[in-house]
């Protein structure tokens, strides 16, 4: 079994229900954005599939390892892109993918080569040299995605990636990462924003802790995603 399964991941906040009984499976090599709006339990959700804290119930499979009984080959092979940036400002962009591949295991030209093939794949290679700090929101991004790509995961995490950039940025951004999975990556993109799922993607839409749509984008929107999801969520548009 290759790609991401998700099979019937149920969690509480408390009272209040964050996920219930939340199921279904990415292909390997596919894009599959989980769409939803502000409390929908996309966080939480990433929270279980990186082993944050773990569900009550359920299962979750990373690249064929169950993630309750092989913790640390389903993380090895999982790379994550979190919504609060953790980069070091004060270092220079490959120095904080060595810092991050030292991490990993990966030392001397192995660590090298890998983090600049990273940054050749984001388009970032020219920047290795630069200070963090220096870097725009989007580049800081791309940044994120290559560090996250040093172990060569199968699977890619993302948790709302474009929060705070302009609409340029998201776009590119937008663009690497479904070139990444053109290329075999298999990929978990969590978002609110419509516009950034493409008709050919996978489409998960979760709301108040609940799967409502599973399938293909073009499939579960027709001519107007954004409509249809406003009528499944009940949001204002």
């Amino acid at each position: 079994m290759s790609g991401l399964t998700v099979e019937g991941i149920s969690h509480d906040w408390g009272a209040r229900r964050a996920l219930d009984d939340v199921s279904f499976a990415v292909e390997a090599g596919r894009f599959c954005a989980l769409l939803g709006p502000n409390g929908a339990g996309k966080s939480t959700l990433f929270g279980m599939l990186t082993r944050l804290f773990t569900p009550r119930t359920g299962r979750i499979v990373v690249a064929g390892h169950d993630m309750a009984l092989a913790p640390r080959a389903a993380l090895a092979r999982m790379g994550v892109v979190f919504q609060s940036s953790t980069l070091d400002l004060d270092l220079s962009v490959k120095r904080n993918l060595l810092y991050f591949a030292a991490l990993h295991g990966l030392s001397g030209r192995e660590a090298e080569v890998r983090s600049m093939a990273a940054l050749d794949r984001l388009g970032m290679a020219e920047r290795a040299g630069e200070r963090t700090a220096k870097l725009n929101g989007g580049h800081r991004r791309r940044m994120e995605i290559a560090r996250a790509l040093l172990h060569r995961p199968e699977v890619l995490l993302l948790d709302e990636p474009t929060v705070g950039l302009d609409a340029a940025s998201r776009a590119a951004i937008t663009q690497h990462v479904h070139d990444l999975a053109s290329q075999g990556l298999t990929v978990l993109w969590a978002t609110h924003l419509v516009d950034e799922v493409r008709p050919g993607d996978r489409l998960v839409i979760l709301h108040r802790g609940k799967v409502l749509a599973d399938g293909e984008a073009g499939a579960i929107g027709g001519a107007d995603l954004t409509t249809q999801f406003l009528a499944m969520t009940g949001e204002p548009a």
